[in-house]
């Protein structure tokens, strides 16, 4: 449908005419297209490189209709049409969050949190509340748990003089570590070991009785299933489908959790999201929620493809791609793991680690098979993920998408990486000349928001201190950025985030890597949206885009770095519809 001519003229001020068609729902009288809501009297970053500011935007039929003046957008406003006065509140695109895992972070959320507890006795008593709460739980399960949390490496007889009669789990905040007590050990059918793909592990001790520390998903999946979440972890451990298929039930059950997730999201201003772990019953349950209207976010979500898998598998990826390819669920891109973490020492490097001669990890994809997957994954159209946080793992991935390159022609893919917590120098610029994301977290950095600078600065060793979690030296290089919080590893809190993106120190014998507010907030916003192939759906205030906003409870640039942490969501808007509101 064609831009009408006078509204062209009335909103003069507009520079971008629509990019999409106008929706046949948009109210017209005398030929001028109506809003249905308009916010007015704000500071709107658009993050429109063709109009940055404007004071005020009109929103109808899901899209937005106007972005200018506040006597210019107002004058479009419908017979019934919603006025809000941001009384100056900052108004920008919703935010995108670039690495999640929605599923997880939903269940998560009935779970003990013990982030911040250190001591024997800290853990002690919040077991003892949780545990009093939930008598008739199968499992207690507890998240954000440190690796120093005690003055010693965790064991199942901590665990024991703390529950010694239900089974009791602690999940590390990065998810890549579980320890568990006798109990849960002996119940999910692991206390004498377990066979578990390369790179996962139930550790042993020397009395032949697992630890009690479980290594990556496939260790502890065993145990994670005790409490009922099996299946929501499949996209993570196995990027298999559940079997049998849930009945509707347990669709139900398992799709509250998801939506419980999504509401959490809404209050902290996400209209969008990267679903960084995922198979078709992910897809299948947010499905389910789109037709009870309980889709509050546009989400898009991976084949989890996994090490001991043929390249037939990608036929699955492609039909996956091929059923959800809209504005509101999306799959099209593959996600791997080429290593683990730094704190557990899974982390593929290049160098040892100090103080274990030898020990660098191994990666989880030898570099010819992860070569062979990237060149057949671009070849078919798929985008591609892959969590690289040991420099080790990073040029090995960066490898890959070279060799995909020479063998399909660079083209504009996009293919990501997600973490880059490490980085040798030389690999720096090869990220920009092959046109790859860095996917890159502000909360990961240590010392900035939640995590401490020890253990894991210790375990990075001094010498690769400027090395470690860079950002501004990955953009000056060419490389685009996206931000994330993945959560539920930390914080979905995309102002906490940006409070820490603002705030993040220089680590010693390096350089300041901070990004400035306006490069970090297009990071959070139209950065996200392009890295995951959606600018022509959301990401910026620009007519004819989604209509998806979000309303601070003041004005960003005002605010010191320090207090941008403090800032709330007033109002979230996704397609139109106001998901949540304070």
């Amino acid at each position: 449908m064609r831009v009408d001519a006078s509204l062209a003229r009335e909103v003069n001020d507009v520079s971008i005419k629509f990019s999409m068609p106008v929706p046949e729902n948009v109210r017209r009288i005398g030929g001028k297209m109506q809003a249905e809501l308009i916010i007015t009297n704000a500071r709107v970053l658009t993050m429109d490189p063709n109009r940055p500011r404007a004071e005020a935007i009109a929103l109808g039929g899901g899209r937005i209709l106007a972005v200018g003046s506040r006597q210019r957008v107002e004058a479009i406003a419908g017979p019934n049409c919603q006025v809000i006065d941001a009384d100056g509140r900052t108004v920008l695109p919703g935010f995108v969050e670039s690495h999640l895992h929605l599923v997880l972070g939903g269940a998560e959320l009935t779970h003990l949190q013990v982030g911040g507890l250190y001591g024997f006795d800290a853990l002690h008593r919040a077991f003892a509340d949780f545990s009093a709460k939930n008598r008739d739980a199968p499992l207690l399960m507890a998240q954000g748990a440190g690796y120093a949390m005690l003055d010693h490496p965790m064991t199942r007889a901590d665990l024991d003089a703390m529950v010694p009669d239900r089974p009791i789990a602690m999940a590390a905040a990065d998810h890549h570590t579980v320890w568990a007590n006798t109990a849960a050990l002996r119940a999910a059918g692991i206390l004498h070991g377990l066979v578990c793909p390369h790179g996962h592990e139930v550790v042993m001790g020397p009395d032949g009785l697992a630890t009690g520390e479980l290594r990556e998903f496939e260790a502890f999946a065993p145990v994670v299933a005790l409490g009922g979440e099996a299946r929501l972890n499949l996209g993570i451990a196995t990027g298999e489908e559940p079997t049998p298929w849930p009945s509707d039930a347990e669709m139900a059950i398992d799709r509250a959790k998801v939506a419980a997730g999504l509401r959490h999201c809404a209050m902290h201003g996400i209209t969008s999201m990267v679903n960084m772990d995922g198979n078709r019953f992910t897809l299948d349950l947010l499905d389910g929620l789109r037709r009870q209207g309980l889709l509050t976010a546009r989400v898009k979500v991976p084949f989890h493809y996994k090490p001991h898998m043929e390249l037939s598998a990608l036929d699955r990826a492609e039909a996956m791609s091929r059923d959800y390819n809209d504005d509101w669920l999306q799959s099209g891109f593959v996600k791997l793991f080429m290593d683990g973490v730094i704190d557990s020492r899974t982390a593929y490097m290049l160098n040892d680690y100090p103080g274990m001669s030898g020990h660098r990890a191994e990666p989880l994809f030898a570099p010819a098979r992860f070569a062979e997957i990237a060149v057949e994954a671009d070849r078919r159209g798929l985008q591609i993920a892959v969590h690289a946080i040991g420099d080790g793992a990073v040029r090995n991935t960066i490898d890959g998408y070279e060799a995909a390159a020479r063998a399909n022609g660079l083209r504009d893919m996009r293919h990501r990486i997600e973490h880059i917590e490490l980085i040798d120098q030389a690999d720096v610029p090869r990220l920009g000349a092959l046109g790859i994301v860095a996917s890159l977290q502000p909360p990961h950095a240590p010392g900035t928001m939640d995590f401490a600078l020890l253990p894991t600065m210790e375990v990075i060793g001094a010498t690769r201190w400027a090395d470690a979690y860079l950002c501004r030296s990955l953009v000056e290089q060419g490389a685009k950025v996206a931000f994330a919080s993945d959560w539920p590893v930390t914080d979905v809190s995309v102002l906490r985030g940006l409070g820490a993106s603002q705030t993040r120190p220089p680590y010693s014998g390096g350089v300041d890597e901070r990004l400035g507010l306006m490069e970090s907030l297009h990071a959070y916003t139209a950065g996200g949206a392009w890295a995951a192939h959606r600018e022509a759906v959301t990401g910026s205030l620009s007519v004819g885009l989604a209509a998806d906003v979000v309303m601070l409870t003041g004005d960003v640039e005002a605010v010191a770095p320090e207090s941008i942490a403090e800032l709330g969501v007033a109002l979230t808007i996704c397609g139109g519809q106001i998901t949540y509101s304070c």
